[in-house]
């Protein structure tokens, strides 16, 4: 059986730009509560 390129990138870089989504609304909430702005992060 042989793995296609797409099966061996995609799922990974689904699940790894669905952790940064969640890592960056975790910086935005952190943010947000501490009354920083957010373009001091970037």
């Amino acid at each position: 059986m042989t793995i296609s390129m797409y099966q061996a990138l995609i799922p990974v870089s689904i699940r790894t730009l669905n952790n940064l989504a969640n890592i960056l609304e975790k910086g935005a909430a952190y943010a947000e509560t501490k009354k920083i702005e957010p373009s001091v992060f970037i």
